[in-house]
């Protein structure tokens, strides 16, 4: 088994994809800065479901931090990286640019240099679907234009794949990029539709519906994106010995794949799954769309069934029905109402 350096694990996906990297028998090294963007007591509980395992160890850094991280990769030497922490979220990044220039950018230079100076066999990171921004293409596939992003967020990540080319390509260091679609279910971000659709329903309280609902999202659910992690993470990369300049294909031992469920569903439509799950009706506020939203997400995953035999399956009613079950128990477990 080996050692996995994750990152980002008090996180929704980390949180995920570390418990089931223990599950299977890995140590992992699991960092976080556990910061404030959404009440950090979410991200403690996340912790507290993956201290019993004597695999996992935490440290709390921020990867902005370069010399705390070049002492990770120094004393804990992992085999491989999932790289998942990262400041999300598209609006936020219009109000507090510069954390999103610290964490994506910054940090996530930290992370490719331990990875070239420690001989990491893999790299896996987190990219996003935001990546293709303005492009009207549906489905997206990896093959499309991503160079028009419509909000900061979504240019951090398109950076990201390209200076991790640019490190695949020099030092051949085998990197898998991950476009995730919209991923939601248990333990998920409360600044999250489903999560603050679901809380201000049983509250009582009216949810923002932007564009008044004619917008499409591909949701992901989340035990899909771990089986898609950890399948990747499996199959390292090989240079690409059919590149040619007529191609235009790269020669590094790099990939980049969509993650999502290739079922948009309008958000109106999600409205009324979450409103069943709970037996609730909401109250709805239509506001306008919003500066750096896309109109739709739609993935197309054949990339990513070609390379690992896998594409996600799970009904957008099925997965809304486990988050529900999820935020009842837990809601109920906890003396006050979480904060995004």
């Amino acid at each position: 088994m080996s050692t996995i350096l994750v990152t980002g694990a008090a996180g929704f996906i980390g949180y995920h994809v570390t418990h089931q990297l223990l599950q299977q028998g890995h140590k992992v090294i699991g960092i976080d800065n556990l910061n404030a963007y959404y009440d950090v007591r979410l991200k403690h509980d996340r912790l507290a479901q993956l201290w019993p395992s004597t695999r996992f160890i935490f440290q709390r850094i921020d990867i902005a931090d370069r010399s705390a991280v070049e002492a990770l990769f120094t004393r804990w030497a992992p085999e491989q990286v999932v790289h998942l922490a990262a400041q999300a979220g598209v609006r936020y990044s219009l109000q507090n640019p510069h954390t999103y220039v610290d964490s994506n950018l910054v940090g996530f230079v930290n992370i490719l240099e331990g990875c070239r100076h420690h001989q990491v066999q893999h790299l896996v990171f987190a990219s996003s679907s935001s990546v293709y921004g303005a492009n009207r293409q549906i489905p997206y596939a990896v093959e499309h234009n991503v160079d028009r992003p419509i909000s900061l967020y979504a240019a951090t990540k398109k950076a990201n794949e390209l200076i991790a080319h640019s490190y695949s390509h020099l030092y051949e260091l085998p990197v898998t990029g991950l476009r995730f679609f919209t991923v939601y279910g248990p333990w998920g971000r409360p600044d999250m539709a489903p999560f603050k659709f679901t809380k201000a329903i049983v509250e009582g309280r009216t949810i923002d519906v932007y564009n008044y609902g004619r917008m499409r999202r591909d949701f992901t659910y989340i035990d899909d994106i771990v089986e898609g992690v950890l399948r990747t993470l499996a199959q390292i990369p090989q240079p690409n010995i059919t590149s040619s300049v007529a191609t235009q294909d790269s020669h590094a031992p790099y990939r980049i794949y969509n993650i999502g469920n290739g079922r948009p569903i309008e958000l109106m439509r999600f409205v009324e799954v979450v409103e069943d799950a709970l037996g609730m009706k909401a109250r709805k506020n239509l506001m306008p769309m919003q500066p750096g939203d896309v109109l739709e997400t739609y993935a197309d995953v054949t990339a990513l069934k070609a390379a690992i035999g896998f594409e996600p399956k799970t009904s957008l009613e099925e997965g809304i029905a486990k988050f529900v079950s999820w935020y009842q128990s837990y809601s109920s477990s906890i003396d006050l109402p979480l904060t995004a």
